[in-house]
């Protein structure tokens, strides 16, 4: 499976934590492996969305300072939840994911909120991003 779809999988099951107390994550986890059968990860696929989400969710409070620190006029609470993911995803792969270039991470950022978001997601995801490239 290509990264892009890998990073996919990783928003997808990401987006879950918005929504689920910490206590109920690992089902909700099950679920989502259970659900994505349409399209078979490996096993080796699946550890890297599980791993990938389960690092962000460790570092969530560094990320989401991140975020803030970049937003002149807004707070996490006024971003759309879809755009969120995003954002948390993006951010942690630039702070965290030496191995992965910055503009790959806004690139593929800005595709998803195309993909996900509303109408002007993807402008909206590039703009706060496009400070992390400074």
């Amino acid at each position: 499976m290509s990264r892009s779809k890998l990073r996919e999988k990783v928003f997808r099951l990401l987006f879950r934590v918005e929504f689920y107390p910490k206590e109920e994550f690992a089902d909700q986890e099950a679920l989502f492996f259970r659900d994505e059968e349409q399209e078979q990860m490996t096993e080796e696929e699946s550890q890297f969305v599980s791993q990938t989400v389960e690092d962000i969710r460790e570092k969530l409070t560094d990320v989401d300072a991140a975020i803030s620190e970049h937003m002149k006029g807004w707070n996490l609470d006024r971003i759309g939840k879809v755009e969120l993911t995003i954002l948390r995803l993006a951010v942690y792969e630039i702070r965290f994911a030496d191995e992965i270039p910055v503009s790959v991470s806004i690139n593929e950022a800005v595709e998803l909120a195309k993909r996900y978001g509303q109408d002007e997601a993807s402008a909206f995801v590039n703009g706060v991003l496009a400070k992390f490239a400074d």
